[in-house]
């Protein structure tokens, strides 16, 4: 096992910022009051999540009174669902969506689809990205919601948000994004971008695990999605999560603050580490967009032909650097990425997939670690794979 240890899984989650454990500390010791509760405890406990509240609207061109907390960006995906399935179900039982979208998304749409809703699934092209020509195509006048991630989490396309928006809302149609992976490493303005609906988690952005949020403009009236008390404006009941909502604030403030200088500095580490290995590693293909600018400044997705993802990831992490086959959630799972066989990747290729997640931790010389670590792990698999033969020069 080598001393060295270099995370870049940060797609899966990231290591919380010390100004986001600062400023929850407070709120788990002498600050921990009910924030419902009427005497001084409470009232701190309550000012502090309100100020959690703007702080995170202010990130995302909101207003306050439009954000919602929740215990993770799946929490946000399903109430964001269910709920204007519930509210719209005497207009239509139609949606629109994708392919390529996460499982919190996927799953519920199918649990949708066995009470009677009918679900379009839009094929994309083999970078990961909706023809918004075919989007609108598939809205139909029972069309109630469209629901499209804002960035994939396994190839980083960043799909064409506001156009796909605004297509829905020429149809009377509401606009939900599941911006998991986007919020705090692409500028996000959802007054600008015309979204009624957004999901957020704040483990993707250097804050902890267990809190998330769901933007829903004011004139969506979403119904309540977890019932026994008023908390949230009478929408999600159960005693809010105050430490987790502060230093979910503080962590994208500072993500937000940075935006202008890490994009670049992140997006090209990871372009050069890209041209190393599709340079110097044999029969090794890019997954996503070729674009740069069109993907997550951190995503890497790439194939490795003779090999594992799962053997590449195991014997990385002996050598000291941590990656993932796609998403961190569907750990366990034999079957090949849903979101590569989308793409048109055979399932072969597909299992011979790894994701690189680089971010502001990462320097070049984790990057020229990474690459050598691959090149010597791609190489020691191969050795040992009957499929495997040396090019011929």
């Amino acid at each position: 096992m080598s001393t060295r240890y270099i995370y870049a899984d940060n797609a899966a989650t990231t290591r919380p910022d010390e100004e986001a454990v600062l400023a929850m500390l407070p709120y788990l010791r002498e600050g921990f009051g009910n924030p419902s509760s009427l005497y001084s405890l409470g009232r701190q406990a309550h000012e502090g999540l309100e100020e959690a509240r703007a702080q995170v609207a202010t990130c995302l061109g909101a207003q306050p009174n439009e954000i919602y907390f929740t215990a993770s960006g799946s929490e946000a995906d399903n109430w964001a669902l269910w709920g204007v399935a519930r509210q719209k179900a005497k207009k239509g039982h139609h949606i629109v969506s994708s392919k390529i979208e996460h499982h919190a998304i996927l799953h519920t749409l199918q649990r949708l689809e066995k009470e009677g809703w009918e679900v379009t699934y839009l094929d994309v092209d083999g970078e990961g990205f909706i023809d918004p020509a075919a989007f609108e195509a598939a809205l139909r006048p029972d069309t109630v919601l469209a629901t499209i991630m804002f960035a994939n989490n396994e190839v980083g396309t960043l799909q064409p948000i506001k156009q796909l928006a605004s297509i829905a809302h020429d149809h009377g149609i509401l606009f939900h994004t599941d911006a998991v992976q986007a919020v705090g490493h692409v500028p996000i303005n959802v007054a600008e971008l015309g979204v009624d609906l957004l999901s957020l988690s704040g483990h993707k952005f250097h804050a902890p695990k267990g809190i998330g949020a769901l933007y829903v403009r004011r004139s969506v009236l979403l119904p309540s999605f977890i019932n026994g008390g008023g908390q949230e404006r009478g929408k999600r009941a159960g005693t809010e999560n105050v430490a987790g909502a502060v230093a979910m604030a503080a962590a994208l403030k500072k993500a937000c603050a940075e935006m202008d200088t890490e994009m670049p500095r992140i997006a090209a580490l990871r372009d050069s580490l890209c041209q190393q290995i599709l340079t110097n590693i044999p029969r090794t293909r890019l997954n996503g967009p070729a674009d740069s600018s069109r993907r997550l400044p951190g995503n890497l997705n790439v194939s490795v032909d003779c090999v594992e993802g799962e053997s590449i990831v195991l014997l990385m992490d002996m050598k000291g650097v941590a990656v993932s086959t796609g998403s961190a959630c569907s750990t366990g799972s034999l079957d090949p990425s849903h979101v590569l066989l989308a793409l048109g990747l055979k399932a072969e290729t597909a299992h011979g997939s790894v994701r690189i997640s680089l971010d502001k931790e990462n320097t070049e010389e984790d990057a020229d670690y990474i690459f050598r670590a691959l090149e010597s792990t791609t190489q020691r698999l191969r050795a040992m794979s009957p499929l495997w033969e040396e090019p011929r020069s």
